[in-house]
C-alpha cells in the first residue's frame, strides 16, 4: 500500500481492528474530547474550519460534529485504507467530511485556514512530529485552537504497547516534552488548560487492575510518569 507520508509507520493488523472498536470511541475518543472541551472553558469555539489531523478510521467525526458544530470538518489522514473507512464513517452518520490524503508534516491547505485544529493519539505515529507541528502553526489562524491528546513514552514504550502495536520508537516523548515542544513552537496555554489523565487503559503495567483490586494505591500525581497529557493551547492572535 501507499501512504501519504515517506515516514509512516504501518499498524498491526490488531491495533488497526482495536481503532473501530467501542472501546476506542466510548473510553479514548469520547473521554479525551470531553476533558478538551473542560481545558477549553466556556464558550467553546463553535462553527468555523475543524481539521482533525490524524483522523483515522472517522470515529471522531460524530463527536467533533456534536461538540463544535463546525462549518466545515476536515479529516487528514496518511493511510489510504483509513480513509476510505473515515468516508464510509462520515455517510453512515450524515456528517459532511473533506478528506484529504496528506502527511502531517506536510498539510496542503493555506495559511491560517484552520480555526480549531484537533490532534488526537497520532503525534506518537509521527517521525517528524517538530514539523507536523509547525503545519499545525501554519494553518491555524491567528487566535485559533489546538486541542492535543497525546499518550506518553512511559505508555508507548510498555511492554504491551510494543507486544500489539507499532510505532517510531525514537521520537517517544514524557509530558513534560510534549508541553515543552508545544511552548517552544509558541503555542500558549496556562495550567488550567492542561491536564494529565491516568486512565485505566493507559496504566502502563497493568492497566489499572492492581488499583481497582484493591491490592495497590493509584500513584498521586507528582510520584508517577505520566502516560497521557491533554492540551487545550492557542495560536496567539498576534502571533
Amino acid at each position: 500500500m501507499t501512504y501519504a507520508s515517506p515516514t509512516y509507520v504501518e499498524e498491526t493488523r490488531l491495533g488497526f481492528r482495536f481503532l473501530a472498536t467501542h472501546t476506542w470511541q466510548h473510553h479514548v475518543l469520547r473521554v479525551a474530547i470531553n476533558d478538551l472541551k473542560r481545558l477549553l472553558g466556556e464558550p467553546l469555539p463553535r462553527g468555523g474550519v475543524l481539521l482533525d489531523a490524524g483522523c483515522g478510521q472517522g470515529k471522531s467525526f460524530r463527536l467533533l460534529q456534536a461538540a463544535f458544530a463546525p462549518d466545515r470538518l476536515i479529516g487528514l489522514d496518511a493511510d489510504p485504507h483509513s480513509l476510505a473507512l473515515s468516508r464510509a464513517e462520515a455517510q453512515r452518520e450524515g456528517i459532511a467530511v473533506e478528506l484529504i490524503a496528506a502527511d502531517c508534516a506536510h498539510i496542503d491547505l493555506p495559511d491560517a485556514s484552520v480555526d480549531v485544529l484537533f490532534c488526537h493519539q497520532t503525534f506518537h505515529h509521527l517521525v517528524e512530529q517538530e514539523r507536523a507541528l509547525a503545519e499545525f502553526w501554519r494553518v491555524l489562524k491567528p487566535g485559533g485552537r489546538l486541542l492535543f491528546a497525546e499518550s506518553t513514552k512511559a505508555y508507548i514504550d510498555s511492554w504491551v504497547i510494543r507486544w500489539f502495536f507499532r510505532h517510531p520508537m525514537h521520537v517517544q516523548k514524557s509530558a513534560d516534552g510534549y508541553l515543552a515542544m508545544l511552548r517552544a513552537q509558541g503555542f500558549r496555554f496556562d495550567d488550567a488548560n492542561v491536564s494529565l489523565p491516568y486512565l485505566w487503559w493507559s496504566r502502563a503495567k497493568d492497566f489499572g487492575l492492581l488499583e481497582r483490586w484493591g491490592l495497590r494505591a493509584p500513584p498521586p500525581p507528582g510520584q508517577r510518569e505520566e502516560t497521557l497529557v491533554n492540551v487545550a493551547a492557542r495560536k496567539p492572535a498576534q502571533a
